[in-house]
Formats: structure tokens, C-alpha cells, sequence
């Protein structure tokens, strides 16, 4: 199958991702008075206040005041809704620019505005597995290779790097709004009294795991981007010491010999 028949095919699917493969709305035709922008907006309430599970083409079309076919004018699927949505509210994740203070302090500054917004929006980190081609999640995602490329990590570090720092984010959003909404006081009073029963067998989760280390879920982040920036930034002047040309140098070598 060729490239255009497969994104042909993954547009009328109307399955996750579908959405930035078609046009907007039905073309051709006039239709009904109700924008992209108002049902993503809409939307984004029902799911801040509710959650994905309780998002439906129904719900979401009795909130806008309007009927389910009406709805359907503009988005195929509830997939295009969520694609839209947590598309949306990558705006707010600030790209980081002319601050003269380095690659790691950009990137520290993307992963920070990033972990930000998911938190903010308790739903979005359960649904980053799905195809994110929305032009707000790729500009950042292009910032942050580009970054690591002018940081010197080079394939296959470059792909492991992007990886590695988008899972940190989108796995620590998730576990610490897990933790907040479903580990009640005395849930938590019960797992720590079973850690202290059974500190015997299992001692450094007892003296040291997350049940007794308390909830300080930003300095244990920042600790945790700082090491995992530390090991990128190790890889690159490896790299650099073994006397190999950075991603930068080998682009802009190339050009040089093209002309």
C-alpha cells in the first residue's frame, strides 16, 4: 500500500489520529453554526470535570445545545474529539526560545510546561499512546529533537533520548494523578503498616519506597529529569571525545559538500 492510500484509509477510518488526516467539516455544503473551536472547548470542560470515560458524541452534543447529527458535521468520532482535545491543550506548553542558557535549560523547560499541562488536565496523560499528530504536539515534539540533535545525540541515542524523557513525563503525570485520586488516608495508613510488617523481606522499599518517601512529586521529578539529562548529556561527550562529528556538523558538512 502506497503512502497516500494509507492516509486516504486512516481518514475515513475516523479511528485515533484520523482527525488531522481530512479536512475540517464536510466540504461542499454550508454547515450548521457550530465551530471546531466551541466543541473542542466544550469538550475540554466534560473531560476536566469528568474524565474520558464519561465522554460520549451524546454528551458532548446535549452540553453544545445541539443534536448528535448536527455534532457529526464536524467531528467523525469521539477518537476525533479526544484527538483534538489533548491536541489543544498542548498549546499551553510554552516553547522555549532565546534564553541564551543552553540545551538542557530548554529542554528542562519544555519537560516542566509539559508535566504541567497533564496535570492540569488529569485525563490527557491516559491517552498519549495514541497517534499525535496534532500541529501543537508536533512542534514540540520537533523542538525537542531538534534540541537533543543540537545537543549532540546522535541515532540511536537521538530516538532513546526522545523516548526516555517523553515516558518520564507522560509515566510521572500519570502515577502522581493515580496517587492523588484513588489512595485515600487510610488506604495509605494500611500500605504502609503492610510495608513496616514486612520490612524484614522487603527492607529498602520500606526504609526508602514511595509509601514512606511522602508526596514531594516535584523534587523527586526534578531529580529525576536532572539524571536522565545528566546520561544524555554523558552520551554526547562520549560521542564527542571518540572524535565523531556531531548531528549539527555532519548536516551542515553535507551541505557544504553538496554545493
Amino acid at each position: 500500500m502506497d503512502e497516500s492510500k494509507a492516509i486516504s484509509g486512516a481518514a475515513r477510518s475516523g479511528s485515533a489520529g484520523g482527525v488531522w488526516l481530512r479536512p475540517s467539516g464536510r466540504s461542499g455544503r454550508e454547515g450548521p453554526p457550530l465551530s471546531r473551536d466551541r466543541i473542542v472547548e466544550e469538550a475540554l470542560a466534560l473531560l476536566d470535570e469528568e474524565g474520558a470515560g464519561r465522554l460520549t458524541m451524546r454528551r458532548l452534543a446535549e452540553r453544545l445545545g445541539t443534536g448528535s447529527t448536527t455534532l457529526y458535521w464536524h467531528v467523525k468520532t469521539k477518537d476525533d474529539v479526544l484527538d483534538l482535545a489533548l491536541d489543544a491543550i498542548f498549546a499551553d506548553v510554552r516553547i522555549p526560545g532565546g534564553s541564551g542558557q543552553g540545551w538542557r535549560a530548554d529542554l528542562t523547560a519544555l519537560i516542566d510546561g509539559w508535566r504541567a499541562v497533564l496535570l492540569r488536565h488529569p485525563w490527557s496523560s491516559t491517552l498519549l499512546g495514541r497517534p499525535m499528530l496534532g500541529p501543537n504536539v508536533l512542534a514540540r515534539s520537533e523542538f525537542l529533537y531538534a534540541t537533543l540533535l543540537e545537543a549532540g545525540v546522535a541515532e540511536p541515542h537521538l530516538t532513546a533520548a526522545a523516548f526516555g524523557l517523553s515516558n518520564y513525563v507522560i509515566g510521572s503525570a500519570l502515577m502522581q494523578t493515580t496517587w492523588l485520586t484513588s489512595a485515600e488516608q487510610a488506604v495509605r495508613q494500611a500500605a504502609q503498616e503492610h510495608m513496616r510488617v514486612n520490612r524484614e523481606r522487603y527492607p529498602a522499599l520500606a526504609a526508602h519506597g514511595p509509601l514512606v518517601a511522602g508526596d514531594d512529586w516535584d523534587t523527586s521529578f526534578a531529580l529525576g529529569l536532572a539524571w536522565l539529562l545528566d546520561g544524555i548529556e554523558a552520551n554526547a561527550a562520549t560521542e564527542r571525545a571518540a572524535g565523531q562529528e556531531s548531528p549539527r556538523d555532519r548536516h551542515l558538512n553535507g551541505a557544504v559538500l553538496d554545493d
